[in-house]
């Protein structure tokens, strides 16, 4: 067993997630159950540098299981890189006695967590937050199907126009570094092709696919694809495939878009069960750890091992998308 844990502060950090208000509530009142007293930080590592550190209630986290974004706020924050800084903001958590922190961020948030667990044997448990679904230690990262939802959506609508129109529409999500949202956009969406970057698709091959829908006489495709592929994201994949390819054709980028409005379910009971597992985690003497969540069960993951390891993309869920387009 670690030490004591008497009070607990919860911070966001890096890019807001559908569901981290929802987590935020669900650690809060956790602690508030086993009697520890709680704490929250604004703008996230900021914040800690800042000394933007309040006490936080039940009645803090009323109302806010339902909202997207974070009411901590969030921010990228340079200075907590730096030792200078981060000697600061452990300063900040020994003013206010506070002996554990929860970290509900991505893999940039749990890295500068591990780092700052390991200067200063502070207890810190991390979340995954982060809408790309990229973390390895656990089966889906909080906002991914909100996400994912929100893009299956304007592909529906997008989808009414091509149809009316005889238009191949390129559509960008989100996924510079990794293709989940595109990949389950594509599957839940109807598209015909989608480009991600653990899976190498040249132009000439995306053409040949489109060349065969024609001939299959589909009317309108649409085409999923991670932004940055092709180094210029929908907008240079579609300058080319127009050059060797007649067909009107039309790009939209889905952008920040994808990042707001309301957790779906999923989400929600997600984020209050990894919440919950935080805190208690933390109370058990577990450190520099991310809750996370496989075959739907709670599992505890080194951070160090999270932030390194890679999960491995799903072939057959690749294959799926060649299948269901024909």
């Amino acid at each position: 067993m670690g030490r004591k844990i008497e009070r607990i502060a919860v911070l966001t950090s890096g890019g807001d997630a559908p569901g981290m208000n929802a987590c935020i509530r669900a650690v809060v009142r956790t602690g508030i159950y086993h009697h520890i007293e709680m704490f929250g930080v604004m703008q996230g590592y900021q914040g800690l540098i800042q000394d933007e550190i309040i006490p936080l209630n039940s009645k803090s986290v009323s109302n806010i299981v339902q909202r997207g974004g974070t009411i901590l706020k969030t921010a990228r924050c340079m200075e907590f890189k730096t030792s200078e800084g981060r000697k600061t903001a452990y300063e900040n958590l020994q003013k206010h006695k506070i002996d554990g922190l929860i970290v509900i961020g991505g893999d940039g948030s749990f890295t500068g967590a591990e780092i700052f667990s390991r200067e200063y044997d502070i207890p810190v448990m991390g979340v995954p937050g982060t809408i790309d679904n990229d973390l390895f230690g656990t089966d889906f990262t909080i906002g991914f199907d909100t996400a994912n939802n929100t893009v299956i959506e304007a592909i529906d609508k997008i989808r009414d126009t091509a149809a009316s129109h005889d238009r191949l529409f390129f559509v960008e999500v989100m996924g510079r570094d990794a293709g989940y949202i595109a990949l389950w956009s594509a599957i839940g969406g109807g598209a015909e092709a989608v480009l991600i970057p653990e899976k190498e698709t040249s132009v000439d091959d995306l053409v040949d696919k489109l060349m065969i829908d024609l001939g299959n006489a589909k009317t309108s495709s649409i085409v999923v694809v991670a932004e940055g592929e092709h180094g210029g994201g929908a907008m240079a994949i579609a300058e080319k495939v127009k050059e060797r390819f007649n067909y009107d054709t039309k790009v939209s980028i889905l952008g920040h878009f994808q990042r707001g409005g309301s957790p779906t379910s999923f989400d929600r009971v997600l984020a209050s069960r990894l919440g919950q597992a935080a805190v208690e985690a933390l109370l058990k003497g577990y450190s520099r750890k991310m809750a996370g969540m496989i075959s739907n069960k709670v599992a505890l993951t080194s951070i160090d091992l999270a932030i390194k390891n890679k999960t491995e993309m799903d072939e057959s869920l690749i294959e799926l998308v060649n299948i269901l387009a024909i």
